[in-house]
C-alpha cells in the first residue's frame, strides 16, 4: 500500500478490516444507530450514490438495502475486497479519488469518515474536484470529517468545493443533523451548480 498517503497507512496498520466492522457490529448490539451516514444521504432521496473512499461497504451497502443505486470506490484494495466478499451484487472499485474517472453521475457523492484528510494532501483538492465533476448538476456532496491541526479545515474544504463548482447548503456536527457550532468533526454539504 505504498502509493497510499502516511495518515492512511499509520491509520490501516492499527486497523484490520474485519476489526473495522467488528466495531460496528458492537455499536449496534449497544443499541446505537450505526446508519447516520446512510439515513442522512437517504433524506435526499437521491436514486444513485457514489460512496467515496467506501472502506468495507457499510455506508453502500445500506443504501443499497433502501433501494438506492450504489457504487463503491476506495484507495484500499483490501478495504474493497472486504466489501466485495460482503455484497458481491454491487460494484466495488479500487481507485484514487483524484484520479476518477467514471462515466456515470450520481444524485449524491459521500465522503464518510474522514475521507478527505485521508487522501494525500497534494492531491486533496483534486479528489473533491472529482467528486464534484462525478455529480448530476444539483447534486450533493456530503462529506463527514474530522477537524485536526493537521489536518484540511472548513476554508480548505470549502475553497476546494468552490474551485469545482459545488457552493455550502449546509454543516452539520452530526449525522444525525445537530447543528454545527463549532467542533472537531463536521458534515459539510456542497450542492453542484446546476449551470
Amino acid at each position: 500500500m505504498s502509493e497510499l498517503p502516511d495518515d492512511w497507512q499509520t491509520w490501516r496498520a492499527q486497523t484490520d478490516p474485519a476489526h473495522y466492522d467488528e466495531r460496528f457490529r458492537r455499536l449496534a448490539e449497544a443499541g446505537r444507530n450505526m446508519h447516520g451516514e446512510a439515513d442522512l444521504v437517504a433524506s435526499f432521496h437521491p436514486a444513485t450514490v457514489l460512496d467515496a473512499g467506501c472502506g468495507t461497504g457499510r455506508v453502500g451497502i445500506e443504501l443499497d438495502r433502501r433501494g438506492i443505486a450504489v457504487l463503491g470506490v476506495d484507495a484500499d484494495p483490501e478495504m474493497i475486497a472486504a466489501a466485495r466478499a460482503k455484497a458481491p451484487g454491487l460494484e466495488w472499485v479500487t481507485a484514487d479519488l483524484a484520479g476518477l474517472d467514471r462515466p456515470e453521475r450520481f444524485d449524491v457523492v459521500v465522503l464518510a469518515g474522514n475521507v478527505v484528510p485521508y487522501v494525500a494532501p497534494e492531491r486533496r483538492a483534486d479528489a473533491v474536484a472529482a467528486c464534484v465533476a462525478h455529480l448530476v448538476p444539483g447534486g450533493r456532496l456530503v462529506a463527514g470529517f474530522s477537524l485536526r491541526p493537521d489536518w484540511p479545515g472548513l476554508d480548505d474544504y470549502d475553497r476546494w468545493c468552490a474551485a469545482a463548482g459545488a457552493t455550502p447548503e449546509d454543516r452539520f456536527a452530526t449525522w444525525e443533523r445537530e447543528p454545527y457550532t463549532g467542533g472537531d468533526y463536521v458534515i459539510a454539504i456542497h450542492i453542484r451548480a446546476t449551470a
